[in-house]
């Protein structure tokens, strides 16, 4: 009898090993592994999520374990506090949250992430998501704080950066997209400070503006703009001060008025006594009195017509003079 083949041992050898690897397998064939796994990179926001297992009969709940590892070594570690500040080991949820861990992943490193559902002793597959890196992957979102000063010809935009860098390699280049109403949009940038000033503007007109980042290292990475507001420039300096002598005289002058009328009306008796003519004696009285030997019928008919009548005659004494009256009563 001819011995058998080698390759009959091999053959052999290989299926007994699939009989004892094969309730391994129908545990992992228990368990789905998660689906779509994808990072959210957005400012200082980081934050690993996935969808969940497919359900099974077991009434257990499904618990998530996620791992990391650097692209230039071999070794997954376990997201946990004493590694990134954070633990995502047996987590119910499906999402890890990374912000604000610390020490949290290296920002400038290639980092790899993988997650897989447990359930007891059984475990589903690792299901790993493409390598990353925060500073070539991150959103970034528009520039905070935004203060914008009118000038007569000019906007000055105040601002602070989107988030924080931690790194003295990176750094924000800002733009300010800006337009008069109804006009074409102009930009003003790359800029590295944080104050940007928009001159040789037209005074008393009204602009709109947006402002961006960008983060620069050592590739770009554009971010998002922010509202839309708009400003009006003030008036040219001559100009102000036109208006400001005018409104000086208009208020001077309406003080005056009121002043005169509020003085008007407290002395108006004083006043009309000023204005008006004192009580006249008539001509041909005061010079009888300053003769009084005249006749004093003879002085009143001087300057009369003989046409003139009277209808009647008052005789006007006066104490000092009474004995010279009398002595015209007599020669009469």
């Amino acid at each position: 009898m001819r011995p058998a083949p080698p390759w009959r041992w091999l053959l052999l050898l290989l299926l007994n090993c699939l009989r004892t690897a094969a309730p391994h397998l129908d545990s992992f064939s228990q368990l789905a592994a998660p689906q779509n796994p994808k990072i959210h990179l957005y400012n200082k926001e980081q934050v690993l999520s996935w969808e969940p297992s497919s359900p099974n009969s077991d009434t257990r709940p499904v618990v998530y374990r996620v791992q990391f590892k650097y692209t230039t070594s071999l070794t997954w570690y376990d997201v946990t506090v004493q590694t990134i500040g954070v633990d995502c080991t047996g987590i119910p949820e499906t999402q890890c949250n990374f912000t604000g861990a610390m020490p949290g992943f290296p920002e400038h490193f290639n980092m790899s992430l993988r997650v897989r559902a447990e359930l007891g002793e059984i475990v589903s597959a690792w299901t790993t998501m493409p390598w990353f890196q925060y500073y070539q992957n991150v959103t970034v979102g528009p520039p905070t704080n935004i203060l914008v000063s009118p000038g007569s010809d000019s906007l000055l935009v105040r601002l602070s950066s989107p988030f924080d860098l931690n790194s003295s390699k990176t750094m924000f280049l800002y733009y300010v997209y800006y337009w008069e109403e109804a006009g074409v949009q102009q930009v003003k940038g790359p800029v590295e400070s944080s104050s940007i000033l928009l001159d040789n503007l037209k005074p008393l007109k009204v602009y709109c503006l947006q402002v961006g980042a960008r983060l620069s290292w050592p590739f770009s990475r554009p971010g998002h703009l922010s509202n839309i507001t708009c400003y009006e420039t003030m008036a040219e300096a001559f100009t102000k001060v036109q208006q400001v002598v005018l409104i000086s005289v208009v208020a001077l002058l309406v003080l005056l008025a009121l002043a005169g009328h509020y003085l008007f009306m407290k002395y108006k008796n004083q006043v009309k006594h000023w204005f008006h003519a004192p009580p006249k004696i008539p001509s041909q009285i005061e010079e009888y009195l300053k003769d009084p030997v005249l006749p004093i019928l003879e002085v009143l008919d001087k300057d009369n017509s003989p046409e003139d009548a009277w209808d009647s005659v008052s005789v006007i004494s006066f104490p000092e003079k009474e004995d010279s009256l009398q002595t015209l009563e007599s020669e009469h």
